[in-house]
């Protein structure tokens, strides 16, 4: 009989052979048969045991090697565009191997998260231990999800934070990154069902309390996978940075551009100014100057500042953070407009007729010095007649020409008829320590509608140039709404006593006829959300589409290039049309739009996603300490599993599911957004007032349960019903009863 071989021996074949690792194979190598193979399990299993071998199946690997032929899940470009990948389950002592791609002459579309079969091959002396040449793709990006971790006997299980979420998942002892019990965790799935039903995962991050001060946002911003820390060559670029010289610059300092923005704004990228126009063939015109930051100056293509803001796509803002498209440095330096500080600008010239009518326009790449940088409520109040110290020199010249200039445009805007929804905004106000201290709804001042409407002016003549001069760029894009939207939305108005007219084709004007019937009846909030809900998303396109919202034939977005990445790529066209420089879109910039506009439409959704969200936790947060509060509201929405409740107070959303609302069966009638008592005949439907009972708030997950009290001051109908469905009589449910015995 062959004699057993030493340890070591099996070791080295392993690695030798790897892909010859079952015992069959070892066995066979070895000379091995019989009582000898029961010998050579048991080594095996030591091995096992000492660390030096991870069995998979029926085969052994080292586990500080990686097969040639492994599972990879795709992670970022490094600083040289370079696709790197990472083990799926890595179960080795030492770092995570770094495996470089190559070989991809026509390579999938891959992308960050993705996972691929490949071969790998061993290299040295290069800043990645392995190179992977792509088998096949084997599926999109890996689950990742937040959770709390919960720490067992051989590992753990991650239960969710998603708001009506109930999936737990298993996750091994080895995988559970050092987390310990009640931690909030980033974790994504990485193997199938195990005995208990529950699907394999490991932790890839941890991110302290769930109930610390700050874990709200954090908790959005690594559920919604929002890149929060940027490269070392990402900061050390924008560190580089200086002010950008006077060369071929027009000279803007003598115009008094002021900036007007939020009391706690982070950044300023843009400045208004306006006079009267002393041109004899514009008799009552005015001269609107509007300034945005020269970003394109400092972010070039193909650098690694640009590789990362298109990556992030624009700013994600929070009650208590804001992740910024771009690096501090520049986002809140050098292409901020600061107050006396001479800042590099694109800026646009516009004529104003006196019927408010844009008639004319001319861009620049100039130099400009804000004279003031104010807030929207300090500028307001020297309208109204209380200025303050800082307000009232520039009362005379600088802000009531604003006001006057925009007092004009109201009359172009009100024939054009751009959506005329109001929909207040919450403001989530925050202590130090991170608790939410009050929620109130944004005032809305006329300081606020002046920005709006002349950046809303400037964005469109960006528009009108680019495409005048052919030029390559990114549209703001809004469609109609859809047939079956329209409605839908015809059908709440209509049970609200409101008409919208039929059998023409749709414009703005007659949504704004809508709700200017609703305005003033209680009925208001309602049209207003559900006219929003019939809105189609906005998104970028290389294509002009018109945007159906603003009554616009052509848009683009060109006003905020520090927290927007179309507004960059609008400001390199611009810079391309004019020949201002080598810094303009080029040709592989354009012919990469199309990819670019699906990249920003999709990062742009996942930053509203994460400060919905966010906002829900804060809600769900404020009204943790008022479970058993009677609340008023009104049914903003119906389901088949309940019904949706707007909180007066707060705008919070609330759940009241429908097993709360009685023993009776309710029928749901999606078309008509209503819920019927098969018995009592009781309709429940969206727009009726409501007290309800709060009777749970998680903050954790945004979720807040309520109990119905009254519809329209009357309390709900207590059916006698047993649960089951309808029209079943006391007979046949007697017989059913039976069978189940």
């Amino acid at each position: 009989m062959a004699k057993l071989p030493p340890k070591s021996d099996i070791l080295q074949w392993i690695a030798d052979n790897p892909t010859e690792t079952d015992k069959r194979s070892i066995a066979r190598a070895f000379g091995l048969k019989g009582a000898a193979k029961i010998d050579l399990k048991r080594l095996l299993r030591e091995l096992q045991d000492e660390g030096h071998l991870d069995k998979r199946r029926k085969t052994y690997r080292d586990p500080n090697r990686l097969p040639p032929v492994s599972v990879l899940a795709v992670t970022a470009p490094d600083s040289d565009g370079d696709l790197l990948a990472r083990p799926m389950d890595w179960q080795g002592n030492g770092p995570e191997p770094v495996i470089l791609i190559v070989g991809r002459s026509e390579p999938p579309a891959l992308g960050e998260g993705d996972r691929i079969l490949a071969r790998l091959s061993e290299v040295e002396g290069e800043a990645h231990s392995h190179e992977a040449r792509v088998i096949r793709r084997i599926g999109h990006g890996p689950q990742i999800f937040i959770g709390i971790y919960r720490a067992g006997s051989d590992g753990g299980r991650i239960v969710p934070v998603d708001k009506g979420a109930d999936r737990e998942w298993r996750v091994p002892a080895g995988a559970t990154e050092g987390a310990t019990d009640g931690e909030l965790v980033e974790a994504e799935a990485s193997g199938p069902r195990g005995r208990m039903g529950l699907q394999q995962a490991r932790i890839r991050a941890r991110l302290g309390d769930p109930s610390g001060p700050r874990a709200v946002s954090l908790i959005a911003i690594h559920q919604h996978g929002i890149p929060d820390e940027f490269p070392p060559e990402v900061l050390a670029e924008a560190g580089a940075q200086v002010e950008a010289d006077t060369t071929g610059r027009e000279d803007l300092i003598e115009i008094p551009l002021i900036t007007i923005d939020p009391v706690d704004a982070r950044d300023r990228d843009d400045a208004v100014c306006a006079h009267a126009d002393d041109d004899p063939k514009n008799p009552g015109g005015h001269v609107v100057w509007v300034a945005i930051a020269d970003v394109a100056h400092y972010v070039r293509p193909g650098t690694a500042l640009d590789r990362e803001a298109w990556k992030r796509g624009n700013s994600s803002y929070f009650p208590d953070r804001v992740v910024p498209m771009l690096p501090d440095h520049l986002s809140g330096d050098l292409c901020s407009l600061h107050e006396n500080v001479p800042r590099a600008c694109v800026a646009v010239r516009m004529q104003i007729d006196a019927g408010g009518n844009k008639i004319g326009h001319r861009f620049v790449r100039g130099l400009m010095r804000s004279p003031a940088a104010l807030n929207y409520q300090e500028v307001q109040d020297g309208v109204d007649g209380k200025p303050s110290g800082r307000v009232a020199p520039l009362m005379t010249d600088v802000i009531t020409p604003l006001f006057a200039a925009w007092r004009t445009t109201l009359k172009a805007r009100a024939k054009r008829q751009p959506l005329e929804l109001d929909l207040p905004e919450r403001r989530i106000e925050l202590d130090d320590d991170g608790k939410v201290t009050s929620v109130a709804f944004k005032e809305r001042l006329d300081a606020h509608r002046l920005i709006e409407e002349f950046m809303v002016l400037a964005n469109v003549a960006a528009a009108e140039t680019l495409a005048a001069k052919k030029q390559a760029l990114l549209y703001r894009v809004h469609e109609a709404p859809s047939p079956e939207k329209l409605e839908a939305l015809r059908e709440v108005a209509q049970a609200s006593g409101l008409t919208l007219a039929k059998g023409q084709v749709l414009k703005t004007s007659h949504l704004n006829r809508l709700l200017a019937q609703a305005e003033g009846t209680d009925h208001d909030e309602l049209i207003n959300i559900s006219t929003l809900r019939s809105m189609t998303q906005a998104y970028y396109d290389p294509d002009n589409l018109g945007h159906f919202g603003l009554a616009l034939r052509a848009y683009a977005h060109f006003t905020s290039p520090i927290r927007r990445y179309a507004d960059l790529v609008v400001h390199r066209a611009l810079i391309a049309a004019h020949g201002w420089g080598d810094d303009g879109l080029t040709e592989s910039e354009i012919q990469r739009l199309p990819e670019t506009a699906i990249q920003i439409s999709m990062t742009e959704r996942r930053s509203m996603a994460a400060e919905r969200d966010t906002t829900d936790r804060y809600l769900a947060s404020f009204l943790s300490e008022r479970v058993g509060a009677e609340l008023s509201g009104r049914i903003a929405g119906i389901a088949r599993f309940g019904v949706f409740v707007k909180l007066d107070e707060t705008g919070a959303d609330g759940l009241v599911p429908i097993r709360s609302l009685g023993r009776e069966y309710f029928r749901h009638d999606a078309d008509a957004q209503t819920l019927t008592g098969s018995d009592s005949g009781f309709v429940i439907t969206i727009g009726q007032r409501v007290l309800t009972r709060l009777a749970e708030a998680v903050p954790v997950t945004g979720g807040l349960m309520l109990e119905l009290l009254e519809i329209e001051g009357k309390a709900i109908p207590k059916s006698q019903s047993r649960p089951g469905r309808p029209g079943k009589t006391g007979k046949s449910k007697r017989k059913l009863r039976r069978k189940r015995r």
